[in-house]
Protein backbone atom coordinates (compact mmCIF):
# COMPACT_ATOMS: atom_id res chain seq x y z
CA UNK A 1 0.00 0.00 0.00
CA UNK A 2 1.24 3.27 -0.66
CA UNK A 3 1.94 6.03 1.89
CA UNK A 4 -1.16 7.84 2.94
CA UNK A 5 -1.59 11.12 4.07
CA UNK A 6 -3.68 11.89 7.08
CA UNK A 7 -6.71 13.93 6.43
CA UNK A 8 -10.24 14.05 7.40
CA UNK A 9 -11.37 11.49 4.37
CA UNK A 10 -8.39 9.56 6.01
CA UNK A 11 -10.57 8.75 9.30
CA UNK A 12 -13.77 7.17 8.05
CA UNK A 13 -11.43 4.92 5.96
CA UNK A 14 -8.75 3.69 9.23
CA UNK A 15 -12.08 3.39 11.36
CA UNK A 16 -13.26 0.70 8.59
CA UNK A 17 -9.87 -0.67 8.22
CA UNK A 18 -9.81 -1.35 12.01
CA UNK A 19 -13.55 -1.75 12.67
CA UNK A 20 -14.52 -1.77 16.77
CA UNK A 21 -10.47 -1.18 17.45
CA UNK A 22 -9.90 2.83 16.64
CA UNK A 23 -12.48 6.35 17.69
CA UNK A 24 -11.29 9.16 15.45
CA UNK A 25 -11.94 12.71 17.01
CA UNK A 26 -11.05 15.21 14.55
CA UNK A 27 -10.13 18.63 16.09
CA UNK A 28 -8.25 21.12 14.03
CA UNK A 29 -5.72 21.30 12.92
CA UNK A 30 -5.07 17.77 14.64
CA UNK A 31 -6.35 14.18 14.96
CA UNK A 32 -6.84 11.83 17.82
CA UNK A 33 -7.11 7.86 17.56
CA UNK A 34 -8.19 6.38 20.11
CA UNK A 35 -7.12 2.49 20.57
CA UNK A 36 -8.57 -0.54 21.85
CA UNK A 37 -5.39 -1.91 23.89
CA UNK A 38 -5.80 -5.36 22.04
CA UNK A 39 -5.27 -3.51 18.66
CA UNK A 40 -2.26 -0.97 19.82
CA UNK A 41 0.54 -2.82 17.99
CA UNK A 42 -1.13 -4.03 14.79
CA UNK A 43 -2.65 0.08 14.41
CA UNK A 44 0.71 1.68 15.41
CA UNK A 45 2.38 -0.72 12.78
CA UNK A 46 -0.13 0.49 10.34
CA UNK A 47 0.56 4.07 11.12
CA UNK A 48 4.13 3.92 10.59
CA UNK A 49 3.81 1.31 7.38
CA UNK A 50 0.60 2.54 5.20
CA UNK A 51 -0.06 5.51 6.25
CA UNK A 52 3.89 7.37 6.75
CA UNK A 53 3.85 8.60 10.22
CA UNK A 54 7.47 7.83 9.94
CA UNK A 55 8.45 10.11 13.44
CA UNK A 56 7.47 9.66 16.60
CA UNK A 57 7.58 13.07 18.71
CA UNK A 58 6.91 11.82 22.12
CA UNK A 59 5.43 9.59 24.47
CA UNK A 60 4.28 10.46 27.70
CA UNK A 61 1.32 8.60 30.49
CA UNK A 62 -1.31 10.60 32.19
CA UNK A 63 -2.58 8.97 35.49
CA UNK A 64 -6.29 9.30 35.85
CA UNK A 65 -6.25 7.39 39.45
CA UNK A 66 -8.03 4.80 37.89
CA UNK A 67 -6.21 4.18 34.98
CA UNK A 68 -3.21 5.01 32.64
CA UNK A 69 -3.90 7.20 29.41
CA UNK A 70 -0.54 6.44 27.34
CA UNK A 71 -0.52 9.00 24.82
CA UNK A 72 2.02 9.19 21.56
CA UNK A 73 2.19 11.81 19.12
CA UNK A 74 3.49 10.57 15.67
CA UNK A 75 4.63 12.84 12.90
CA UNK A 76 5.13 12.04 8.94
CA UNK A 77 7.87 14.34 7.59
CA UNK A 78 6.78 13.65 4.35
CA UNK A 79 3.10 15.23 4.57
CA UNK A 80 3.72 17.44 7.13
CA UNK A 81 0.96 15.61 9.61
CA UNK A 82 0.47 15.01 13.05
CA UNK A 83 -1.43 12.51 14.98
CA UNK A 84 -1.87 11.78 18.26
CA UNK A 85 -2.35 8.15 19.69
CA UNK A 86 -4.38 7.62 23.07
CA UNK A 87 -4.79 4.27 24.51
CA UNK A 88 -6.17 3.30 28.69
CA UNK A 89 -4.00 0.63 29.92
CA UNK A 90 -5.36 -0.67 33.61
CA UNK A 91 -4.29 0.89 36.58
CA UNK A 92 -3.18 -3.11 37.93
CA UNK A 93 -0.34 -4.50 35.96
CA UNK A 94 -0.11 -1.56 33.76
CA UNK A 95 1.47 -2.86 30.26
CA UNK A 96 1.96 -2.15 26.64
CA UNK A 97 3.60 -3.51 23.99
CA UNK A 98 7.10 -1.43 23.41
CA UNK A 99 7.75 0.49 20.23
CA UNK A 100 11.20 0.58 20.23
CA UNK A 101 11.31 -1.94 17.18
CA UNK A 102 9.04 0.12 15.25
CA UNK A 103 10.65 3.97 16.25
CA UNK A 104 14.10 4.17 17.93
CA UNK A 105 13.00 7.36 19.88
CA UNK A 106 10.50 5.10 21.22
CA UNK A 107 13.60 3.12 23.10
CA UNK A 108 15.19 6.03 25.77
CA UNK A 109 10.56 7.74 25.84
CA UNK A 110 9.72 4.13 27.41
CA UNK A 111 12.78 4.38 29.87
CA UNK A 112 11.06 7.42 31.34
CA UNK A 113 7.69 6.44 31.31
CA UNK A 114 9.06 3.09 32.95
CA UNK A 115 10.79 5.11 35.29
CA UNK A 116 8.25 7.71 36.31
CA UNK A 117 4.87 5.50 36.36
CA UNK A 118 5.93 1.96 36.25
CA UNK A 119 4.62 1.17 32.82
CA UNK A 120 5.92 -2.01 32.01
CA UNK A 121 6.67 -2.03 27.93
CA UNK A 122 6.78 -5.45 26.56
CA UNK A 123 9.53 -6.50 23.96
CA UNK A 124 11.79 -3.10 25.71
CA UNK A 125 15.51 -3.97 24.79
CA UNK A 126 16.53 -2.90 27.69
CA UNK A 127 13.96 -2.00 29.79
CA UNK A 128 14.85 -0.07 33.04
CA UNK A 129 15.29 3.03 34.87
CA UNK A 130 16.88 5.93 33.40
CA UNK A 131 16.95 8.68 35.79
CA UNK A 132 16.38 7.02 39.19
CA UNK A 133 18.33 4.46 41.34
CA UNK A 134 17.27 0.90 40.88
CA UNK A 135 15.97 0.82 44.09
CA UNK A 136 14.04 3.84 44.03
CA UNK A 137 10.81 2.80 46.04
CA UNK A 138 8.10 3.41 43.26
CA UNK A 139 6.92 5.70 40.98
CA UNK A 140 7.11 9.11 41.58
CA UNK A 141 4.81 10.82 38.74
CA UNK A 142 1.85 7.99 40.46
CA UNK A 143 -0.80 10.68 41.80
CA UNK A 144 -0.46 7.69 44.66
CA UNK A 145 2.82 7.85 45.66
CA UNK A 146 4.48 8.73 48.82
CA UNK A 147 7.35 10.51 48.99
CA UNK A 148 9.74 8.52 51.13
CA UNK A 149 11.35 9.97 54.11
CA UNK A 150 14.85 10.51 53.26
CA UNK A 151 13.44 12.56 50.73
CA UNK A 152 11.17 15.46 52.68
Amino acid sequence: MSKQVWNEETGARFMERFPGLVEVEQESPQTTLRLAQDAFLVVMKSLKDEWGFDFLADLTVVDTQDSFLCIYHLMSWSSCRMVRVKVEIPRENPRIPSLAALWAAAEVQEREAYDMFGIVYDGHPHLKRIFLDEDFPGYPLRKDFQVPQRQR
